[in-house]
């Protein structure tokens, strides 16, 4: 008797640490070693650029309020696709799913593979073509991790967010003490004119804070969904707030505010100047093993909604089949895994693969998380699927703050797509990419009636 079948339903077997660990995974990946020094020449003063990082985990913990409620009061594999469709109904839930599955989670799958594939060729160099060939290697050995089951991609997880938090603690710790400013390169000239920041400061920071919205995905199948899906948010955005503000403050002790401005690459500088010669070694495996940490977790996640697509949609219905066996969404996997290297082929034929998938990635990501947030108000004149579930404190304040903050970010991911500057090319294709769900909705809706 096989054990994939369309009955088969997920288990509820997280615990809140593995869902920590999935959240923490998911968020600290590549963007805290590359848009400090982005962020850094953004600001006016070491004050505004600390309070900003802050700032950011603060606007991250009103969305994770938002989720929190969403998520206890109506758990689900699907997440945010299950709240879309009981807000809006079916043909927005199938545009979400469709972006999801073509752009947005691919895209974030395909963005991480080229970091990965950018430090492991430093270390292992395979030619011109090296990072395209250990992004491609990263993408299907995290896929196959999650084919072989659940119990190994939370336990993966769970050691490699562990290892990941100790080496950032190491870096911090390593900085801190570090004797006094080392600049690598000479400051440019001091302006008074500078503004107290710019929109690309927060606009980085809030990317560098992305992910923790993944939590919504694992409702079904944490233990005591309604409480600790609540716990996991929370203490996952504490985490990474701290995490980031401390790691920040060690940079600033190394390179100071101008040496940061200056640094391409603000991490390794300060591990050349605090370790030496093996600092870039130590680094490189440091953003490899956050690389594969966020992959595995943003793997595990995306897979999800494929499924929840495959249960409602019959043109979609392979997507649907759950492995008993593994407890996992076989198909919707391997599809997603197959979209993601199509992806990494495509971005290869770009000047920098990264910046072209997260370019891809961001209006389409912001658009749901905008209608998400606006889905909350539209579910609290629902009956919650869950007796007793957590209530966003300061309501409405508190969603209107996170709505607020989505609309900013959709309005920048947009004109981004609208300028001509060469990384626009990304954000224009996934507009495209997501424009053509609209058709297909249409023809989904027609055959499953």
């Amino acid at each position: 008797m096989s054990t994939e079948t369309n009955a088969a339903a997920p288990r509820q077997t997280l615990s809140v640490t593995d869902a920590c660990a999935m959240i923490v995974g998911i968020v600290i990946g590549a963007g805290i070693f590359k848009a400090p020094s982005i962020v850094a020449a953004s600001v006016s003063s070491e004050t505004v650029f600390i309070a900003l990082w802050v700032a950011g985990g603060l606007v991250s913990l009103v969305g994770a309020l938002c989720y929190a409620e969403l998520g206890s009061s109506f758990p689900n594999a699907g997440g945010e696709y299950h709240f879309l469709s009981r807000a809006f109904g079916s043909r927005l839930a199938f545009l979400f799913a469709w972006a999801r599955m073509s752009v947005i989670q691919t895209g974030a799958i395909a963005a991480i593979a080229f970091v990965f594939g950018d430090y492991a060729s430093q270390l292992w160099p395979l030619g011109d073509k090296g990072t395209v060939i250990y992004a491609m290697i990263a993408v299907a050995a995290v896929t196959a991790l999650n084919l072989a089951g659940t119990r190994e991609s939370k336990s993966v997880q769970t050691v490699l967010t562990s290892a990941l938090a100790l080496a950032i603690c190491a870096l911090i710790v390593a900085g801190l003490l570090h004797g006094g400013v080392s600049p690598v390169v000479a400051p440019p000239p001091a302006t008074s004119s500078a503004p107290l920041f710019s929109q690309l400061a927060l606009i980085f920071i809030l990317l560098t804070y992305g992910g923790w919205n993944e939590a919504a995905y694992l409702t079904a199948e944490m233990q005591d969904a309604r409480r600790n899906i609540v716990r996991a948010l929370l203490l996952g955005i504490l985490a990474v707030t701290v995490l980031y503000v401390l790691l920040n403050l060690a940079y600033l002790n190394v390179l100071g505010l101008e040496g940061m401005k200056n640094s391409r690459a603000v991490a390794a500088d300060m591990m050349q100047a605090t370790l030496g010669g093996t600092g870039k070694v130590v680094l490189s495996v440091i953003v490899m093993a956050a690389a594969i940490s966020t992959l595995n977790a943003t793997t595990f996640t995306g897979a999800r909604t494929n499924f929840a697509l495959g249960r409602d949609i019959g043109m979609f219905r392979a997507l649907g089949n759950w492995n008993a066996r593994t407890n996992t969404p076989t198909t919707a996997l391997l599809v997603q895994g197959a979209v993601s290297l199509a992806l990494v082929l495509l971005a290869a034929t770009t000047p920098d693969g990264f910046e072209t998938m997260v370019a891809y990635t961001a209006p389409a990501f912001w658009l749901f998380f905008l209608l998400t947030g606006i889905s909350l108000f539209v579910l609290r004149r629902q009956q919650p699927a869950t007796a007793n579930p957590f209530r966003v404190p300061l309501y409405p304040l508190t969603p209107l703050v996170f709505c607020g903050m989505c609309a900013f970010m959709l309005w920048s991911s947009a004109s981004y797509a609208m300028s001509r500057d060469a990384g626009s090319i990304g954000a224009q294709l996934g507009i495209g990419v997501l424009l053509f769900g609209l058709p297909l909705m249409f023809v989904a809706r027609k055959n499953n009636k």
